[in-house]
C-alpha cells in the first residue's frame, strides 16, 4: 500500500521513531497477540498531535471556558460571554487532534448572523482533560452534552467530528441542520489504514478490530455511510474539498447519494483544514444555519 492510497502513512509512519514502533508491534503481535492487540490498540487512540502543541489555556476574547466532567476525563465548553440564549443554538466540534480554536471563525461569523454558537472540545483534546479518545467517545460526548444544552437548532462539525455528529443524529439527536465539514472516512477505513502504516497484517487488523468494538460496546459499522446516510433525516450540508488528502472527497460523495436531504458544496484548494477559516464557506455555512 502507498503513501499516496494511505493517508495515515504520512501521519503515523514518516519517522524513524513510527519505524520503531512498527516493528515492535509487529514482534508484539507475533509473539503474543493480545499484547499486540492493546498496544496497537492504546497507539490509535492517543490523540495525535498531541494538545500541548495546540493547548489554548484561556479562553478566546469575547468567550468563557466551562469545564464538564465526562467519563474518565472531560469536556470543555466555549460559549460567548454576551450570549444571548433567546438566539438559536449552534454547537461546533472539531476533529481527531484538533481543538475548538479551530472552529472560532465560524463561530464568530455565525454569532454575527444572529446565532447562539457554542463551542466544544472532546476529551484529549485542547484545555479538556485527558490523552486519549475515541470516535465512540467523540459520540457519547456529543449526545451528553446536547441533552445537557438542549433545543440544538444547528450542528456544525469538522472531520472525525462530523462522522461523530452524523452517528449521533441519526441516533436521534435532535438538530434541525446538520453540517459537515470534510467527514472522515469510516473507522473500518481508518483501521486499515492504521495496520498498513506499521506493517500489521490482515489477522492483526482483525483482532485489533474486534477488539476496539468489544471495549467501545459498538460495532465499527455503525459508522460507514451506507449507515450513516439512510439515517440523516435533517436537512445537512456536505462541504469538501476535492483534494483533500487526510479525508478523501469519495465520503462526502458517498453521503450525498444516500442522505435524503442532503446537499453538497465542493470546493478546491483548501485543504481539509483551510476549509474551516475560507470566507465563502464561512458564509454558506452561516446561511445554511440561519433559521428560516
Amino acid at each position: 500500500m502507498t503513501s499516496a492510497s494511505n493517508p495515515a502513512t504520512n501521519f503515523y509512519a514518516a519517522s524513524r521513531t513510527a519505524s520503531l514502533l512498527g516493528a515492535g508491534l509487529r514482534a508484539a503481535h507475533a509473539l503474543q497477540p493480545t499484547l499486540g492487540t492493546r498496544l496497537a490498540t492504546r497507539l490509535f487512540f492517543t490523540v495525535l498531535p498531541s494538545k500541548l502543541s495546540t493547548r489554548s489555556r484561556q479562553a478566546p476574547q469575547h468567550w468563557r471556558a466551562e469545564r464538564w466532567p465526562f467519563e474518565q476525563a472531560s469536556l470543555t465548553v466555549y460559549r460567548r460571554a454576551d450570549a444571548d440564549v433567546s438566539r438559536p443554538l449552534v454547537l461546533l466540534v472539531h476533529g481527531w487532534g484538533g481543538h475548538a480554536g479551530q472552529m472560532l471563525p465560524l463561530a464568530e461569523a455565525l454569532h454575527a448572523a444572529g446565532l447562539q454558537p457554542v463551542l466544544l472540545e472532546f476529551p484529549g483534546h485542547g484545555a479538556s482533560d485527558g490523552w486519549s479518545s475515541t470516535l465512540p467517545q467523540f459520540l457519547r460526548a456529543l449526545e451528553y452534552v446536547a441533552i445537557r444544552l438542549g433545543d440544538l437548532h444547528a450542528v456544525v462539525a469538522h472531520s472525525l467530528g462530523a462522522l461523530a455528529a452524523a452517528a449521533a443524529v441519526g441516533r436521534g439527536l435532535a438538530a434541525q441542520r446538520l453540517v459537515l465539514l470534510a467527514p472522515s472516512p469510516s473507522p473500518l477505513q481508518v483501521t486499515s489504514w492504521f495496520a498498513g502504516s506499521f506493517g500489521l497484517n490482515a489477522a492483526a487488523l482483525a483482532r485489533f478490530r474486534r477488539h476496539i468494538e468489544a471495549r467501545e460496546g459498538l460495532p465499527l459499522s455503525i459508522f460507514e455511510p451506507e449507515r450513516l446516510g439512510p439515517r440523516l433525516g435533517v436537512p445537512s450540508l456536505l462541504v469538501h474539498d476535492m483534494g483533500d488528502r487526510t479525508a478523501p472527497f469519495a465520503t462526502s460523495q458517498k453521503l450525498l447519494t444516500l442522505a435524503p436531504r442532503a446537499q453538497l458544496t465542493a470546493v478546491e484548494g483548501l485543504g481539509h483544514r483551510r476549509l474551516l477559516t475560507d470566507a465563502a464557506v464561512m458564509a454558506r455555512v452561516t446561511d445554511w444555519c440561519r433559521p428560516g
